[in-house]
């Protein structure tokens, strides 16, 4: 089973659809609201060689998807 950690914020419509994409195909995800959270945040941007809080942000096990569209989103949920 895939781990899978969502990094935004509950006021991002992005986070939100990635939240409602997760929850309709009944995959378990963390979410971690980094504008919430210091320790999220840092989390985040330790992610990004830059330190830049891109959000959102999917890691599924050890690749990291910064805003994916669907497509590559369930190419990476499948492998």
């Amino acid at each position: 089973m895939k781990t899978i950690t969502l990094f935004g914020s509950e006021n991002c419509h992005k986070s939100i659809y990635y939240q409602n994409f997760f929850e309709s195909r009944n995959l378990e995800f963390t979410f971690q609201d980094v504008l919430k959270n210091d320790n999220f945040a840092q989390e985040l941007r330790n992610l990004y060689p830059n330190g830049n809080l891109h959000f959102p942000t999917i890691l599924i096990d050890d690749k990291r998807l910064r805003n994916p569209n669907d497509k590559d989103l369930l190419k990476w949920l499948n492998k």
